[in-house]
């Protein structure tokens, strides 16, 4: 080749484009190079106002989460509680046909034995789950947890207490399943009345 003809390469032989003009910077374009200002007391101010706000927005919102994640918690656990002694209170029934089967007369010795050991394991599975059978006998009535059938004048026991029970109450969990059935003794009126007051 003479020295008028080219090859489209420059004198290093290479296939780049060819330099720019004289003093003109390369690399990439279009970011910004100069430094920041100097804030002054207002802008670090500024900033300073920012970082609080953003910090207690972050505890504000891990604060309502932890409450919420404890509401469900208390939803659940409520949940279960409730499923729970609504099957108690279904069971107890059982329990009380049970005891109605061992007084009724006449009752063949195999049979007898046969419900007497259902209403053991009855009982056994109400006290694994923590049920607490009430026999409010000589203990002051209290309406909350009993039910009067009858007020009685009974000779040696102060007004208000409990005499007799006809039927046990049940609470599960401070949660009252069943209240008990009692007879409550009373003070006799002024002229010296010594009957029963049914309760209807």
């Amino acid at each position: 080749m003479t020295n008028g003809e080219g090859d489209g390469r420059d004198g290093r032989g290479g296939d780049d484009a060819p330099p720019g003009p004289a003093g003109e910077a390369r690399g990439v374009t279009g970011v910004g190079v100069d430094p920041m200002p100097a804030l002054d007391r207002e802008g670090v101010e500024a900033l300073r106002r920012e970082r609080d706000e953003l910090r207690d927005q972050v505890l504000r919102k891990r604060a309502e989460f932890e409450n919420y994640r404890k509401r469900v918690d208390r939803d659940r656990e409520q949940a279960g509680l409730d499923a729970t002694t609504a099957l108690l209170k279904d069971v107890i029934p059982t329990l009380d046909n049970l005891d109605r089967a061992l007084e009724a007369a006449g009752a063949d010795g195999t049979l007898r034995q046969g419900v007497e050991l259902t209403r053991r394991e009855l009982l056994a599975l109400l006290d694994r789950y923590g049920v607490v059978i009430e026999d409010p006998t000589g203990q002051p009535f209290d309406p909350q947890r009993h039910q009067a059938l009858s007020h009685e004048v009974v000779p040696g026991r102060p007004e208000g207490t409990v005499v007799e029970v006809f039927r046990k109450g049940y609470s599960y969990k401070d949660r009252l399943l069943r209240p008990a059935l009692v007879k409550v003794a009373k003070a006799p009126d002024a002229a010296g009345d010594l009957g029963t007051d049914a309760v209807h």
